[in-house]
């Protein structure tokens, strides 16, 4: 991994802050293995708009889940925000 990817966000690219967790591009119930470092909303967020299995399709692909409206008009709205920045998620609706 490089250092990049330890010190910004993968969904959004921020720098992350001192709340990270890890998020498996592909799920861990569907065998992925491999995991990012995101900031909590973010993870939220990629949970918020994607199912398990919308996210095995997408096998880890960053460009492919920036493809779904919702997640890229969320990482346009949180660009100017601080790392540790947090608000409410919302979910799809009928979820």
């Amino acid at each position: 991994m490089d250092d990049d990817a330890m010190t910004s966000c993968w969904l959004c690219e921020r720098p992350l802050g001192r709340r990270v967790q890890w998020h498996h591009t592909v799920p861990k119930a569907k065998r992925g293995k491999e995991t990012v470092a995101v900031h909590p909303i973010c993870h939220r967020t990629i949970h918020a708009h994607t199912t398990n299995a919308q996210l095995a399709r997408m096998d880890g692909s960053r460009a492919v889940l920036m493809e779904l409206e919702e997640v890229a008009k969320f990482v346009r709205w949180v660009a100017d925000k601080p790392p540790d920045f947090h608000a409410p998620t919302r979910r799809k609706r009928g979820s």
